[in-house]
C-alpha cells in the first residue's frame, strides 16, 4: 500500500483521507492537534507543518504529499510563507510529488470565464500570497527540485465547507432571509469538495499533470439564487429570500470584523458573473464534475442529518 501524507484536515483534506484510504492506500493526517477522519487506514498525527524538519520526517516514504491546509483569512501573510516553504522542503527531500489544493483568488476581477492560462494578474493581499506560493513551486519543479501540481477550484459546495454557498444553503433549508453583498442572479460555478479530492489524488498520482495547475472539474456555472432555490424544492422549504447588502454595508463591517474586512478583497466574485472553464482536468484526466442536482442532494441530505 502507497503512503500518502496530508496536511490539513478541513474539508478537503478529509474528503481526500477518505478516498485514498478506501482504495486501499496509507494515510497521515498532519494537523497541529492530531484531527482528522477515523478510519483504519489513516494514522492521524499532531504536527507544526511549518516545521520541515518534521513534517520531512513524516513524508519519508511517501508518494505524494498533499498540501490541503488553510490558514485563518486575516493570517495568510503571516501563516503560510513558512508553512509553504516547509512543504516545498520535505517534498524536495523527500521525493514525494506536491499536490497543494489552491483556488481562483491568484486571478483577480476577470471578465470572462477562467482557464489556466488567465493571468496570474490579482492585486489583493490573499492573490498575491497564492501566486507567490506558485511561482516558488513552479520554479522548484522546473529546476528538477520537485514534482508538483496544484489543483484550483471555485467556491466549495459540500457539507462542512465554509464558502458562500454553505453559508446560504442552512438559512435558506431554515425559511431564513439571507443577507449578503452578492449579485443572486450572476452565473457562478459552484465546486463540489468530493471532486476536488478525486481531482487533487488523479493530479498527485499521473505524471502527465506535474508541472502545471488544473481546474477541479466543476458543473455549468449557476446562479446563486437558483441553486438555493433547487435546495429549497428538494425539502419543500420557502422560496428563498435573499436580499443583497450594499457594498459599503460590507465595508464598514470590515471596521469591526476581521472575516468581514478579509472578504473585501475578494467581492469582485460575488458582484458579477464568475464562471470558470475546467475542460483541461476532464480531457487529461478523466474526471467528470458532479452533476449539480446530485450534489445538491448530497448536501441537503448532509445538512438534515
Amino acid at each position: 500500500m502507497a503512503l500518502h501524507v496530508i496536511v490539513g484536515a478541513g474539508p478537503v483534506g478529509t474528503a481526500t483521507a477518505r478516498l485514498l484510504a478506501e482504495r486501499g492506500d496509507r494515510v497521515r493526517v498532519v494537523t497541529r492537534r492530531g484531527t482528522g477522519p477515523e478510519h483504519p487506514a489513516v494514522e492521524r498525527v499532531a504536527a507544526d507543518a511549518a516545521d520541515s524538519a518534521r513534517l520531512t520526517t513524516l513524508t519519508e516514504g511517501a508518494v505524494a504529499l498533499y498540501n490541503c491546509a488553510n490558514p485563518a483569512y486575516h493570517r495568510w501573510p503571516v501563516d503560510w510563507p513558512p508553512l509553504a516553504a516547509a512543504l516545498l522542503t520535505a517534498a524536495e527531500r523527500t521525493g514525494a510529488v506536491l499536490a497543494t489544493v489552491a483556488n481562483l483568488y491568484g486571478y483577480g476581477p476577470v471578465d470572462a470565464p477562467m482557464t489556466e492560462a488567465t493571468p496570474l494578474a490579482a492585486t489583493g493581499t490573499k492573490g498575491r500570497v497564492r501566486n507567490r506560493m506558485w511561482a516558488d513551486t513552479l520554479a522548484a519543479h522546473q529546476a528538477g527540485r520537485i514534482r508538483m501540481t496544484e489543483v484550483r477550484g471555485s467556491d466549495y459546495l459540500g457539507v462542512g465547507g465554509t464558502g458562500l454557498a454553505m453559508m446560504v444553503l442552512p438559512r435558506v433549508l431554515a425559511g431564513r432571509r439571507v443577507f449578503l453583498p452578492v449579485d443572486w442572479d450572476a452565473p457562478h460555478t459552484w465546486t463540489y469538495i468530493p471532486d476536488v479530492a478525486r481531482t487533487l489524488v488523479a493530479a498527485a498520482t499521473d505524471e502527465r499533470a506535474w508541472g502545471r495547475a488544473w481546474h477541479v472539474p466543476s458543473a455549468p456555472a449557476v446562479p446563486m439564487r437558483d441553486l438555493a432555490a433547487r435546495a429549497a424544492a428538494l425539502v419543500g422549504a420557502p422560496a428563498p429570500k435573499l436580499t443583497r447588502m450594499p457594498y459599503p454595508v460590507l465595508w464598514l463591517g470590515g471596521l469591526a470584523d476581521p472575516m468581514a474586512r478579509e472578504l473585501r478583497e475578494t467581492a469582485h466574485q460575488f458582484a458579477r458573473p464568475f464562471v470558470m472553464d475546467s475542460t483541461a482536468a476532464t480531457a487529461t484526466l478523466g474526471i467528470e464534475p458532479t452533476p449539480l442536482d446530485q450534489a445538491i442532494k448530497e448536501i441537503v441530505a448532509g445538512l438534515r442529518r
